[in-house]
């Protein structure tokens, strides 16, 4: 394999670094390992991509075991994460776009759930690992290898925190549901332009223990209750409340009709921008405007944006634009999750203490939590274990029952062949003795 590296890192995923390359002509992307402990992440994303051919996943080229990397198609984009959050000027997007890029999801992940023998899961759907194409227009999952240790999600991996369902880092067990509780999110972030959970702050501790308490993004004001109902189904806390990947597909398939436009190009004023790895630190203010999802900018003329249209692509749903934020509806004795935890004053030292120990109390919850999840899965282990004995001590039982009298009948047969072959010896000797 014959590869022109143009020594430019594009990205980072579960494992490596990506750099972009030349390959056979055309852009691909180099997804390298930095260390053998990373060998297995690697092996995880080949067999999982050599499974998989969907035009909403990205797709494997082939691989190299010297260097060890991934030769993978290259999405000259960059990531939707970068394109919702990059800094100024941000490239605006409509509600199409956005329902759009959704769908696409749901596509690419429906088809991950329906394979056989067993369906899989990627585990970490957030907007890094989507990638964009065809000028913004065309969306594309990317990173399978995706480790499954809870312990590796609470210590190294705080950026999937705001998209991971209770389930996973509670340590129980979870099925492909996960994914969708992932998604629920993403649709929430691509229609507010905004960082979930980013007024909690601190660390991924902060976010775990505000999601296992109910928390979540707080509603749109004004968004159409079709999806509103879909996106909370999607981030409900018991798995079997939310809908299969399949249903989500098909719901927003049947909405994308009121979104007509999805396959206009962006306008992606600075490319390369768009490429850099990594998430901007520019805080975001976007918010749907004319369905026009923007940084609340005006126009070149200084004047604001046109509702042109917006009546006709929403008339069924009897909804107005602009989007704004409205109250979560929570019940009243959940409040106090939303407040918590607070951002502590930096000058103050009481109240880096306090934010601190809050810090170490969710961290023991959250450890607690996860053994308590294991020693309630080894509990069941050994209940089967347990009822497996003792059907094996029924079996013997049984088993000893019927030998015992095997060995009563044996005894009886042998007491009878004794007294056959006394009655024989008799016989015969009375035959002899006549003859």
């Amino acid at each position: 394999m014959t590869s022109v590296f143009l020594n430019q890192v594009v990205g980072r995923g579960t494992f490596g670094v990506v750099f972009k390359a030349i390959w056979k002509g055309k852009d691909v992307a180099i997804k390298t390992i930095e260390s053998e402990n990373e060998k297995n992440a690697f092996l995880v994303e080949l067999r999982q991509l050599s499974r998989v051919n969907h035009p909403n996943i990205v797709k494997l080229y082939g691989s190299c075991n010297n260097p060890v990397c991934l030769v993978m198609e290259y999405a000259e984009c960059g990531s939707l994460h970068n394109l919702l959050h990059s800094a100024d000027p941000q490239p605006h997007y409509t509600a199409a776009h956005a329902m759009s890029w959704c769908l696409q999801c749901a596509q690419g992940v429906a088809y991950l759930h329906a394979m056989k023998p067993k369906a899989l899961i990627h585990r970490d759907l957030k907007p890094l690992n989507l990638l964009l194409v065809a000028r913004g227009t065309v969306l594309k999952i990317c990173d399978f290898g995706t480790a499954c240790d809870i312990q590796t999600y609470m210590t190294n991996n705080k950026g999937s925190a705001a998209w991971m369902a209770p389930e996973v880092f509670e340590g129980s067990n979870y099925s492909e549901k996960c994914d969708v509780f992932s998604w629920g999110i993403i649709l929430w972030e691509v229609l507010t332009r905004k960082k979930p959970f980013d007024e909690i702050g601190g660390s991924a501790f902060c976010i775990m223990w505000a999601v296992h308490r109910g928390t979540r993004p707080p509603l749109i004001k004004d968004l159409p209750e079709p999806i509103e109902t879909l996106m909370t189904r999607c981030w409900d806390k018991e798995p079997s409340q939310r809908p299969s990947m399949e249903e989500v597909r098909n719901t927003m398939n049947d909405l994308m009709k009121y979104f007509p436009g999805s396959d206009e190009p962006l306008k992606l004023s600075n490319q390369s921008s768009a490429n850099r790895s990594g998430s901007s630190s520019a805080t975001s203010t976007g918010s749907y405007a004319d369905g026009t999802i923007n940084s609340n900018r005006s126009d070149d003329n200084g004047e604001p944006r046109s509702a042109t249209g917006r009546e006709e692509t929403l008339k069924s749903f009897d909804a107005k634009f602009p989007l704004q934020f409205k109250p979560s509806k929570v019940k009243a004795d959940t409040v106090e999750v939303l407040m918590w935890p607070l951002r502590p004053r930096p000058n103050s030292k009481e109240s880096m203490a306090v934010f601190e120990q809050h810090i170490r109390m969710v961290q023991e919850y959250l450890r607690v939590q996860s053994e308590i999840a294991h020693f309630v899965r080894r509990k069941q282990e050994l209940m089967s274990e347990l009822e497996q004995d003792q059907r094996e001590q029924q079996t013997s039982s049984r088993l000893i029952q019927e030998h015992g009298k095997l060995l009563e009948d044996n005894s009886s047969l042998s007491a009878y062949y004794q007294n056959l072959r006394g009655t024989l010896r008799l016989i015969q000797s009375q035959n002899q003795h006549h003859s």
